[in-house]
């Protein structure tokens, strides 16, 4: 989601095209699919899913430490899913104030939160 933000905004700037131009609507549309059809259902899945193995009787030894990193690496996730929501809001509305670099930096995020929880899972330290 964040590199169709780094899209978004330079696109539009190279293009020196106005908001509600035909490319400032696809992009608006590409940015409501991907987190209302594909993000944000993947969020709720995820959450279900480890919820059902955290409630699972013997699954989770809360006395070690991995299960807290992944849980803080998941709740980090989840609230860096509704910053991208109100971030496409901003971008729709036209009140965006961050810039094409701003937005590749913050799409490394996730990576540094999924290599968390697969460590996590797999050292179990």
């Amino acid at each position: 989601m964040p590199r169709l933000f780094v899209y978004h905004v330079e696109g539009l700037q190279k293009a020196g095209v106005e908001r509600g131009s035909e490319m400032d609507l696809l992009f608006r549309h590409q940015e409501r699919l991907l987190l209302n059809a594909i993000m944000t259902p993947a969020m709720y899945a995820t959450w279900i899913f480890g919820l059902m193995l955290v409630f699972t009787p013997g699954i989770v030894g809360w006395t070690e430490i991995w299960p807290w990193a992944k849980a803080a690496a998941v709740i980090g996730m989840t609230a860096f899913h509704y910053w991208l929501a109100v971030q496409r809001l901003a971008l729709v509305e036209g009140r965006n104030r961050l810039t094409g670099r701003q937005y590749r930096m913050a799409n490394e995020l996730p990576t540094v939160f999924m290599i968390v929880i697969v460590l996590a899972v797999i050292v179990r330290f």
